[in-house]
């Protein structure tokens, strides 16, 4: 059990606290409702843009990292579809400089037209690295397109283009933040070593002064459902074939989401999975294949991917996997293998909140979900799911009506 209190300052942030007293540390982490999927479609990549604006210097501070690093701090951060996450950690009796600090950025940043540069120019070369010159790197940025037709998950987080980076104006920048960071769009969690009441001082002190603005409702386009299975076909430099098929499925806070992961994880996880057995081992089709979920707010996608052995081509791998697939939805999952993939996910649940920095953060997640007591509720609802559970969500998801396949082939060399 994590044990936390609560609280919501006038400005609507909101905060959580976690004590533990057995670690030397504090750690803060601050996560904003701000993603991908909150952008303009002629202007993506701005919240991962903002991911590296926010440590260029605020309107007080001109470096976010040597005042922390010179109170043994030290930091990190990340953007998805849905979130940006910020989070810090500190000795215990320097917890103020981070309050300090994220304060500050939270109120303005620097807004200087040299570290828009800079940061301009580091996104699009991690757009060029990561994405448009690693092998399979530019996936998602085919598969999302393929999948969504209306909802913006079409992009990915790195945004659609290097265009949409390379023309973000100063103007464009100030809109977003002050659109997206907000006091009332955040919530801050504090753990470690530390006291209720200390926490409740600081953040008044720092983060009370900053004022709230108003917030309009979110109004994301809906992907209707699917009809018909879409496929798509790419040729690039890659060491092998490819094969990506990934299906719709409930969003994160849908009743039948446990259900879908572990349908997923029935399929692929370790080396005793039904996929891995038949197709990598047995039949020898595929030399690796795995299988995940997205994990979105909104409904997400179900994906199987493998690279393929020489020889075979990727329109007969994908009829044996459907046959895997088929027979999965037939017959359902024994009680063996639903046991066994409860039992991992017990494991990842319990050994992902072990540092606290973990548990600030899930805390902060669970929050933003709706319910920070999901940290503690979580695998309750994952024991719950039945076999047949697994057999009716697997089914409504696992159509070929509801599919997306990408062929991804090697150009002959």
């Amino acid at each position: 059990m994590i044990n936390y209190d609560s609280f919501t300052l006038d400005n609507g942030l909101r905060v959580f606290v976690h004590e533990d007293p057995t670690v030397q540390i504090a750690v803060m982490n601050i996560l904003y409702d701000v993603g991908s999927r909150d952008e303009n479609p002629n202007r993506t990549g701005f919240a991962h843009l903002f991911e590296h604006l926010m440590f260029g210097g605020s309107v007080n501070i001109p470096n976010y990292d040597t005042p922390l690093q010179l109170a043994g701090g030290e930091n990190n951060a990340f953007t998805s579809t849905d979130i940006t996450n910020y989070y810090l950690t500190v000795p215990a009796n320097n917890l103020e400089t981070g309050f300090w600090l994220e304060s500050d950025r939270m109120l303005s940043l620097a807004f200087d037209n040299n570290a828009l540069e800079v940061q301009r120019k580091v996104v699009i070369e991690e757009f060029k690295q990561r994405y448009l010159n690693q092998p399979y790197g530019d996936v998602w940025l085919k598969l999302r397109p393929l999948a969504y037709h209306t909802h913006p998950y079409k992009w990915a987080t790195i945004g659609k283009e290097i265009a949409h980076i390379e023309q973000a104006t100063m103007h464009d920048v100030k809109d977003f933040f002050f659109q997206h960071y907000l006091p009332n769009k955040a919530i801050l969690v504090v753990a470690g070593n530390v006291k209720l009441e200390q926490v409740k001082q600081l953040s008044e002190k720092w983060f009370g002064p900053i004022p709230s603005r108003e917030v309009g409702a979110r109004a994301l386009e809906k992907e209707p459902r699917q009809a018909e299975k879409r496929v798509l076909t790419v040729e690039a430099s890659v060491p092998a074939n490819a094969l990506y098929k990934a299906w719709h499925m409930p969003g994160r806070g849908h009743h039948d989401y446990y259900a879908a992961d572990l349908s997923s994880d029935i399929l692929s996880r370790g080396h005793s999975s039904r996929l891995y057995q038949q197709l990598v081992k047995e039949k020898e089709i595929f030399t690796s294949i795995s299988s995940f979920v997205t994990g979105t707010a909104d409904p997400g996608l179900l994906v199987v991917s493998g690279r393929v052995k020489p020889g075979i081509e990727l329109e007969d791998a994908e009829q044996e996997l459907d046959k895997i697939i088929e027979k999965f939805l037939k017959e359902g999952p024994t009680e063996e293998e639903l046991e066994k993939v409860k039992n991992q996910s017990e494991s990842t649940i319990e050994f992902g909140n072990v540092e606290v920095m973990n548990r600030a953060m899930n805390l902060a997640y669970s929050a933003w979900l709706g319910d920070p007591n999901l940290i503690n509720t979580e695998m309750e609802s994952i024991r719950k799911v039945s076999r047949e559970d697994i057999k009716r969500v697997a089914s409504e998801i696992l159509k070929e009506e509801n599919a997306n396949v990408l062929y991804y082939r090697a150009k002959p060399k």
